[in-house]
């Protein structure tokens, strides 16, 4: 079956497309005004180099930016929100916790929806799902008004305790739908059916918020994927690392926040269990952020919860909530196109504002005057102008030269080369840092772990990332430079259903556990409907456990053994865990089950898309660079080879540059790259045995 996979980036659009065990990319710049713009233009262009007719895409499989750039840059649906008399400022109050309690001028992120929007609803539920005050239809008529009244094209609705009992706000909804048709609703009982109502309300607000756009993007890609005469099933990435069905994104857009994201995080782990990588560090960098994933033992974390939009970069608890299935990693602005400037203090600063694809870098010759990292790397000698981008995108040199040895090499009184360097120096520390720092956060020293580079910027900046967390090897993938889309290529289909069920471990009976699994289950399986054989999915099972009192739990796997001991089992497991991470175990205190959780992943048919072999080919001819030696500040001979020109057991020690179409690969002196038997480049410090 043929597939393309196409992946929105902040600068670039990456596209892959697999036919018959060959793989044909492509990289284009991204539309930011209409996204499908760009995406389409290049599908068109590669289904042309491909030789492939539209009619015989089978699947088209989609990851995108813009749910997280809505809500990044408040550029949303206009929204309102809908909560239980009397508990509208939540947003405001939120766990009253200071994630910094000495900072007299503490900033939060601002609420989505604004106070004027939010509207009070006279009604109550119980904590365990008992009706205190019932919901009228007099009261729906007059909230159903006030929502008219304000104009809104979007409405969240986040009740009291609906986790327990969703009845309210389904009659809310069902009265909405009649009154005010034109308006999406997102419920919090559907979209986070949890304990913690200012998570709960976060993470509903944020899906009703994005919901109108990302609604409308899908459509509007499909009609032009219909207009190209591509009638195949569109998939898109989710933030956990699987596909679903484009209706499933758009009611649930929420939990596309790490769509792109998650497709680098799934290339790592598949490349991490080719290769018997056991500790890998996924290095993403393109055009506009990097990101950093660690993968252990061929998986990469995954947490049911993530923070978007965080005020202070580093800060937990300075971003937004949201309880969504999330793969676990740390992202920062620094890609080829983040800006530099000099602060007040006389300090370099790179990143986190962009150039993006419009104006883009100064050497993209598109208007852009601000010295970018990309307009940096060229003055080192890193990017070959001829190859970038395969070719597509003509680079201005002298453009470059004057953004980096004008005002900005003035303020720091350094010559142009010299400001390039402190350029790439500041971006590489920034992303060392931040992932020294999430490593430590998870009680990992990341020496002797192996760097996964892929993006079109990481190639450049590996070795002083790897060399800064003392990691002595480098893996550089076959088409490296649209990782994130091969990653959609490997990824299974698959859904996650997580919710609150409050209930004393020792009193939880098997059929209470029948009745919740196969509920849970339902709902999993009719967000897989006709995307794969359900009969033949796999599950997984985990719940959350907690002492009664406690505000933390523990989540633990949940085996498909006899119900009839279930009970002891977990509990037995349950304070294994506690003691291992705590060290003392609460006596008298009874435990409690919190929420359970299930994931359904549909089997894939099995692809390689991984490796590319190089051919029989003599060892390449040697091209000569120009590369910038950070350590001594002159330039200085270099290698250049072009990749694809690389048979397998080819060496190429540094300095030397490998360049392919879509990104460029650096190597230093003292590290020799090797080209394995099925195409991947491994770096490694010399003198390290391989």
């Amino acid at each position: 079956m043929i597939r393309i996979a196409t992946d929105i980036g902040g600068t670039f659009t990456d596209i892959a497309l697999e036919a018959g065990g060959r793989l044909v990319t492509g990289k284009v710049l991204t539309t930011p005004a209409a996204p499908e713009r760009g995406v389409l233009q290049g599908v068109s262009q590669l289904l042309t180099e491909a030789g492939v007719a539209p009619d015989q895409v089978g699947v088209f499989l989609h990851g995108t930016t813009l749910a997280t750039n809505a809500v990044i840059e408040r550029k949303g649906a206009p929204t309102a929100l809908v909560m239980t008399e009397g508990f509208t400022d939540t947003p405001e109050i939120g766990r009253e916790h200071r994630f910094d309690q000495y900072n007299l001028y503490l900033e939060k992120p601002a609420p989505l929806v604004p106070r004027d929007r939010r509207f009070g609803l006279r009604e109550r539920i119980d904590a365990d799902g008992g009706v205190v005050e019932p919901l009228t239809d007099a009261e729906i008529e007059r909230v159903a008004t006030l929502l008219r009244d304000s104009g809104v094209t979007a409405v969240a609705v986040c009740l009291l305790h609906s986790y327990a009992n969703p009845t309210h706000e389904e009659a809310l909804a069902a009265g909405l739908a009649l009154r005010l048709p034109e308006v999406s609703v997102s419920l919090s009982s559907r979209v986070s059916p949890l304990i913690g109502e200012f998570e709960r309300c976060s993470t509903t607000c944020a899906n009703a918020y994005v919901q109108p756009l990302v609604a409308s993007y899908l459509a509007r890609m499909q009609d032009g994927l219909r207009s190209l005469g591509i009638m195949a099933p569109v998939l898109v990435m989710m933030s956990e690392g699987a596909l679903a069905s484009v209706e499933t994104a758009a009611r649930l857009p929420v939990r596309l926040i790490e769509s792109g994201p998650a497709g680098g995080a799934m290339l790592a782990a598949a490349v991490a269990r080719r290769l018997r990588r056991d500790r890998l560090v996924a290095f993403d960098m393109g055009g506009t952020t990097a990101k950093i994933c660690l993968i252990e033992n061929g998986r990469p974390t995954q947490e049911s919860s993530f923070e978007a939009d965080r005020v202070y970069r580093f800060k937990k608890g300075s971003g937004l909530p949201l309880r969504i299935p999330v793969v676990e990693l740390v992202e920062i602005g620094a890609g080829g196109g983040s800006i530099s400037r000099v602060d007040g203090a006389g300090r370099l600063l790179v990143g986190p504002d962009s150039a993006g694809a419009a104006p883009g870098p100064a050497c993209y010759g598109r208007g852009g005057t601000q010295p970018t990292v990309t307009d940096a790397d060229l003055m080192l000698g890193r990017i070959t102008p001829a190859r970038f981008a395969g070719g597509t995108l003509s680079l201005d040199v002298d453009a470059a030269a004057q953004a980096i040895g004008g005002t900005l090499a003035a303020a720091l009184d350094l010559p142009q080369d010299a400001t390039a360097a402190a350029i790439a120096e500041v971006v590489e520390e920034a992303m060392a840092s931040a992932a020294r720092t999430y490593a430590a956060e998870k009680g990992s020293d990341l020496a002797g772990w192996t760097l996964l580079a892929f993006g079109g910027a990481a190639g450049l900046h590996a070795a002083g990332v790897a060399r800064r967390l003392g990691i002595d090897e480098i893996v550089l993938p076959p088409n490296a430079g649209v990782g994130s889309a091969i990653g959609f290529l490997v990824a299974p289909a698959a859904f996650t259903v997580k919710r609150s069920a409050f209930a004393p471990l020792a009193r939880l009976t098997p059929e209470e556990v029948t009745a919740i699994r196969r509920s849970m289950r339902e709902e999993a399986q009719a967000m897989l409907q006709g995307l794969g054989d359900i009969a033949a999915a796999e599950e997984s099972w985990t719940v959350d456990l907690r002492y009664t009192g406690q505000g933390t739990e523990i989540t633990l796997p949940l085996a498909p053994d006899p119900l009839a001991t279930l009970t002891d089992r977990l509990g037995a497991a349950f304070e294994a865990e506690y003691l291992r991470r705590l060290g003392l175990l609460p006596q008298g205190v009874p435990v409690e089950v919190a929420a359970w959780s299930l994931t359904v992943t549909l089997r894939a048919e099995p692809t390689d898309v991984l490796a590319a072999p190089p051919g029989p080919t003599p060892p390449a001819a040697r091209g000569a660079a120009r590369l910038y030696d950070l350590d001594h500040g002159v330039h200085r001979n270099a290698g250049l080879v072009e990749r694809r020109a690389m048979p397998a057991g080819d060496s190429v020690a540094g300095p030397a540059v490998v360049v392919e179409d879509h990104t460029t690969l650096v190597i230093p002196p003292g590290m020799t790259a090797h080209c394995d038997a099925e195409g991947f480049l491994i770096l490694r410090t010399e003198g390290l045995a391989a």
